[in-house]
């Protein structure tokens, strides 16, 4: 009897514990683009930070992503985002929010989008945004990891951006408006910290002009 009574106590005890464990808060901060990027006629500083807070099953998401041009003294783009995730499968979170565009015009969209990793291990980051206006735009990030060593890590990056229709007072033009493809090799000075050096191939398409080039790349990852 005595022993059952010990098992019993033991059960309840895990299972005690092991809800806790869910109920927990934690918070992760992710530096994924410090960086310059440039070439002869081009000279961008480009960030990508994001930070949330939470338990495995919510949590509040802050990203913000942007560029500016050393050359003009301008922002050509900054937005922030606030999201509330849900996890709905493993590896797999949908996000709904907010997100204040700064540049290159001062606006309000609504988020939906989802995050997660899908098959062979490739990180995804899409968002619909859903302007004032009712207009709609979206973005969609992939990201691979290959490890050449335990420190050196070579991290090929497509991004795209698309909008469903023209845009005049963004300038922006229906269909894909930004498409960039790059690769980064960087190395884990410490897991928190990697300086990396790469290139992007990017193509910009707007109401005004469509343009392309490859540019050089030189920053550095940091998360904690």
């Amino acid at each position: 009897m005595n022993r059952v009574a010990r098992t019993l106590l033991l059960v309840l005890f895990a299972g005690h514990t092991q809800a806790q464990d869910d109920d927990m808060i934690f918070s992760h901060f992710k530096a994924e683009r410090l960086e310059y990027e440039g070439n002869q006629d081009l000279h961008l500083f480009k960030w990508d930070v994001q930070q949330w807070i939470g338990n495995d099953e919510n949590k509040l998401w802050l990203k913000t992503e942007g560029d500016y041009s050393s050359d003009q003294d301008i922002f050509g783009r900054a937005d922030l985002q606030m999201l509330y995730s849900r996890n709905i499968d493993t590896f797999w979170d949908f996000q709904i929010g907010a997100r204040r565009a700064f540049e290159p015009e001062r606006t309000f969209d609504a988020v939906i989008g989802f995050q997660g990793l899908a098959p062979y291990f490739i990180e995804v980051d899409s968002a619909m945004f859903i302007t004032q206006n009712g207009n709609v735009l979206g973005r969609l990030s992939l990201g691979y990891e290959l490890l050449l060593t335990q420190r050196l890590i070579l991290a090929p990056r497509i991004e795209v951006n698309v909008a469903a229709q023209d845009l005049q007072y963004r300038g922006v033009k229906a269909g894909i408006t930004e498409f960039e493809a790059g690769m980064r090799l960087r190395y884990e000075i410490e897991r928190e910290f990697a300086p990396y050096v790469g290139f992007d191939y990017v193509e910009e398409e707007s109401l005004r002009e469509h343009h392309h080039s490859v540019r050089g790349v030189v920053g550095f990852r940091v998360w904690y």
